[in-house]
């Protein structure tokens, strides 16, 4: 029990923190444009446009601000893009989407060739990692220390954020009527409101998002790979789903598929059961089949409370 305790405190719960907070960046993004009636696939490029721009803009600058700055505009650009392709040109919002992903993945590996001659790894020189936050005090607390101290400012960012997002929807006129951007889009016309400004801005805010997590994603491990994301905004979108669009339900999705992904890669080099061989590839398959389960059953109860809504009232006599 002691040693199932020590590997959840000092392996499992910190790397879970830590897998999580770039998703819950992309998926605080996500939610805008869900809420708003644009489910916004973007987020895998608009991630990866703020890893590069952050490594980028470090390289030549030195400066983690200027570079966390520069992620957020390279993103947010990326984002006004598939909005303006999809808002003001019409474009299925899906193909936008997937043509914004194919153009961050090539244009990434075009300018990494340009600036620093290497279609590879790009690894920043002379650059610590990011300093941590210990809370005194607390960081002995068994478990509640492994989930509250020992973080980089990005993960409390991440946290902060999603209050903000909570405030926003819904407690600002600006909330209630991105909300109804996406349930009442008429209602908003025939007062004379221009949804898609609305809209633009849930794109924005998405890619700005995005760019803080992508920038988090490259300067934590201090160095640019391509295809970082390797599909956190997808999963970031099906966090958005599995939190039902709220900012709670977000934070609780992340914190579960950060826990499997953590307990995955532990299982890769801790267990082994005598006289069984698994597979590698079945091991880290785990976390997406947690998520893939998580959907199933969440879809399952969601439909089933749906239609014991709907049943039938007994007629009035």
């Amino acid at each position: 029990m002691k040693n199932m305790l020590a590997v959840l405190q000092n392996a499992i719960l910190p790397n879970a923190i830590v897998i999580m907070t770039p998703l819950l960046f992309a998926a605080t993004g996500g939610l805008f444009t869900e809420l708003a009636g644009m489910l916004n696939i973007a987020l895998e490029g608009m991630l990866l446009t703020g890893a590069f721009a952050a490594v980028a803009a470090f390289m030549l600058t030195g400066n983690m601000v200027i570079a966390i700055i520069a992620a957020i505009a390279a993103s947010a650009c990326l984002a006004l893009l598939t909005s303006f392709a999809s808002l003001k040109l019409k474009s299925n919002v899906f193909i936008a989407g997937l043509a914004a992903n194919l153009l961050a993945g090539g244009l990434t590996v075009v300018l990494s060739q340009q600036l620093f001659s290497t279609r590879g790894v790009v690894a920043l020189r002379d650059f610590s990692k990011l300093p941590v936050i210990i809370i005194p005090f607390i960081k002995d607390i068994p478990v509640i220390g492994s989930l509250l101290s020992g973080y980089s400012l990005f993960t409390w960012a991440a946290i902060l954020l999603l209050i903000a997002s909570w405030v926003i929807i819904n407690k600002t006129i600006f909330g209630y009527r991105l909300r109804a951007c996406g349930k009442y889009s008429p209602v908003l016309h025939s007062l004379g409101i221009n949804s898609g400004k609305y809209r633009y801005a849930a794109f924005i805010i998405s890619g700005v998002c995005c760019g803080i997590g992508g920038a988090f994603l490259s300067l934590n491990l201090g160095a640019f790979v391509p295809n970082m994301p390797a599909g956190r905004g997808w999963i970031a979108l099906v966090i958005v789903l599995l939190g039902k669009s709220r900012p709670s339900g977000l934070l609780a999705a992340a914190f579960v598929y950060g826990i499997a992904e953590a307990f995955s890669n532990y299982a890769q080099g801790h267990m082994h059961l005598p006289g069984v061989n698994i597979s590698a590839d079945l091991v880290l398959a785990m976390p997406y089949v947690i998520t893939l389960l998580a959907m199933a059953g969440a879809s399952f109860f969601t439909n089933r409370t749906v239609h014991a809504g709907k049943a039938p009232r007994p007629a009035k006599h």
